[in-house]
C-alpha cells in the first residue's frame, strides 16, 4: 500500500521573506548555464545555497558545499529566516502555465511524507535510468542536513483526491509567485492542516499501488541509501522514524495539466562523418526526407504515428527521419519490451546516434558527444554558429508510453520525459533526522 503522512514542514517565514519568489529554485539538476550565479544574486537566503552550493578554494572534509548547507539551514532557523510548522500538514501546489499553442493549463501536486520502498516492492515503479555520480552528491547532502529539500515528482492512479484538497483549499488565497527560470508559471502554494481532510486523502491514497516517479530518480534511490544506513545506526528505531519517509509531490495520472515536453539532443565535437554521409548511411534503418524549413520538419514531426516513429534532423538543411521497420529493433534488441523498442528516444539512440553515428553508450553517458536541450532554439543556433554538428529534433514521450515501459518493468533512456513545469525547491522542507516521527 503506498502509505503517506502529514509532516511539520520546515518554510520561509514570509515575515522575514515577503517575496517567496526571490528564494525558490528549480531542482537541483536543472540550476545550471549561469543560472547559480543569477540565484546567488536574488537573496542571500536563495535555496540554492543549500541544494546547490557553490564550492570554494580550500574546501576539504570539515569545510564544503554540504558543512555549507547544513550551516545556513541551522542559521536560518536561528534567525527566524525558517520557521517551522506549529502542527503536521500536508501542501498543495497548483502550477499554471501557457503552452506554445496558446492553451492555459494547471497541474496539481500534493506535497506529503512518502513511507519509501524498493522498487521490487511493486508500490512505486521507476521509468528512467540512473548514474551514480548525482545519487553521491545528494547522499553528502542529506547526511550533512537530515533534510528533504527537493522533491520527488510522483505519478498517482486518479481517484478523488484532488477533490478533497479542493475542499481543503476553496476560498484560500495561499501564497502565489514565481520562480525566476520558468517564470511564466504561476504557482501557487497552501499548507492543509484540517485533521480531517488530511485522514480522508491519506485513506484514499493507501491502496493504490504501481506509482510511477516522473522525476526525481536520483534523489529517491539516495533516499533509499540513507534509509538503508539510518537502520543499520539505529536497528530500535521505529517504523514512523523521519528516515523510513521522503518528501514527494503527487500528481494524479489524469490531471489535465500533466505535460511532457521533448528533450532534443545536440551532437557536438563530432568529426566522424558529415551530414550527408549520415544521412546515406540512415537510410539503412530510416526513409529520409528533405523538407524546406522548420515549420515544414516540426509540421512533419506531429503526424508520427506509434508504429513509425520519427525524428528531425538538422545541420543547416531540415531533414525528417523516419522508421522503415519495427521489426529491426525486435531483431537487434530481442530481449527489450516491445513498449521500450517504440520509443523515439529508444530508436534515436540505438539506431541513429550508436549504429549511424558510432557514437557508443559510454560515450553518451559521459556526455562527449551530446547535449541535452528543453529549447531547441539553442541547439538551431549552435549549429548555424559551428558549435555542434547536427542538432536532433525530438517528439515528446506520450504518457501511455511511460505507463507501458514501467508496467513492463523497463527503464526508459536518460532524458525521455521531461514532464513541465518542475517542481520547484523551497517551498516547504521535511526534517528526516534520527528523532523525528511522522
Amino acid at each position: 500500500m503506498a502509505t503517506i503522512r502529514p509532516f511539520r514542514g520546515v518554510r520561509y517565514n514570509p515575515e522575514k521573506i515577503p517575496d517567496l519568489s526571490a528564494v525558490i529554485s528549480q531542482p537541483y539538476d536543472r540550476v545550471r548555464h549561469g543560472l547559480q550565479d543569477k540565484y546567488y544574486r536574488q537573496s542571500p537566503y536563495s535555496i540554492v545555497r543549500i541544494i546547490k552550493g557553490k564550492e570554494e578554494p580550500g574546501d576539504d572534509e570539515k569545510h564544503n558545499v554540504y558543512t555549507r548547507a547544513r550551516d545556513y539551514y541551522q542559521t536560518w532557523l536561528q534567525e527566524g529566516v525558517l520557521m517551522r510548522e506549529s502542527v503536521p500538514a500536508l501542501y498543495v501546489l497548483d502550477q499554471t502555465f501557457t503552452l506554445a499553442d496558446g492553451s492555459v493549463k494547471t497541474r496539481r501536486g500534493l506535497v506529503a511524507a512518502f513511507e519509501l520502498s524498493r522498487f521490487d516492492e511493486g508500490i512505486v515503479l521507476p521509468h528512467e535510468r540512473t548514474l551514480s555520480g548525482p545519487k553521491v552528491d545528494r547522499l553528502n547532502l542529506m547526511r550533512a542536513t537530515a533534510v528533504n529539500f527537493g522533491h520527488i515528482f510522483m505519478l498517482y492512479p486518479d481517484g478523488r483526491i484532488n477533490e478533497l484538497l479542493e475542499q481543503a483549499i476553496a476560498d484560500r488565497p495561499g501564497f502565489e509567485l514565481r520562480e525566476m527560470f520558468e517564470h511564466d508559471v504561476i504557482q501557487r502554494f497552501w499548507p492543509v492542516t484540517d485533521p480531517q481532510i488530511i485522514q480522508a486523502v491519506v485513506e484514499e491514497m493507501a491502496p493504490r499501488k504501481n506509482l510511477i516517479i516522473a522525476d526525481g530518480h536520483h534523489r529517491y534511490e539516495t533516499a533509499l541509501n540513507y534509509r538503508d544506513e539510518m537502520r543499520a545506526k539505529y536497528p530500535d528505531a521505529p517504523p514512523n522514524a523521519g528516515f523510513n519517509y521522503r518528501m514527494v509531490t503527487m500528481v494524479s495520472m489524469e490531471d489535465p495539466g500533466l505535460v511532457i515536453l521533448p528533450t532534443h539532443r545536440l551532437i557536438h565535437s563530432y568529426e566522424q562523418m558529415t551530414g550527408s554521409e549520415a544521412l546515406e548511411k540512415a537510410q539503412t534503418y530510416f526513409q529520409v526526407t528533405p523538407v524546406a524549413d522548420r515549420t515544414a520538419l516540426e509540421a512533419a514531426l506531429a503526424e508520427a504515428t506509434p508504429e513509425h516513429p520519427r525524428f528531425g534532423f538538422y545541420d543547416g538543411s531540415y531533414v525528417v527521419l523516419t522508421l522503415r521497420d519495427s521489426a529491426v529493433l525486435a531483431e537487434l534488441l530481442p530481449e527489450r519490451d516491445p513498449a521500450w523498442r517504440m520509443l523515439d528516444v529508444s530508436v534515436v539512440h540505438e539506431l541513429f546516434i550508436e549504429r549511424v553515428l558510432g557514437i557508443d553508450k559510454a560515450a553518451v553517458e559521459a556526455k562527449t558527444n551530446i547535449e541535452y536541450l528543453r529549447d531547441p532554439q539553442m541547439g538551431y543556433n549552435a549549429v548555424d554558429q559551428g558549435k555542434a554538428q547536427f542538432l536532433l529534433v525530438m517528439n515528446p514521450t506520450r504518457m501511455e508510453q511511460v505507463r507501458a515501459c514501467t508496467a513492463a518493468g523497463e527503464k526508459m533512456p536518460q532524458k525521455s520525459t521531461d514532464f513541465y513545469p518542475k517542481i520547484i525547491s523551497g517551498l516547504v522542507m521535511m526534517p528526516i533526522d534520527t528523532e523525528e516521527r511522522l
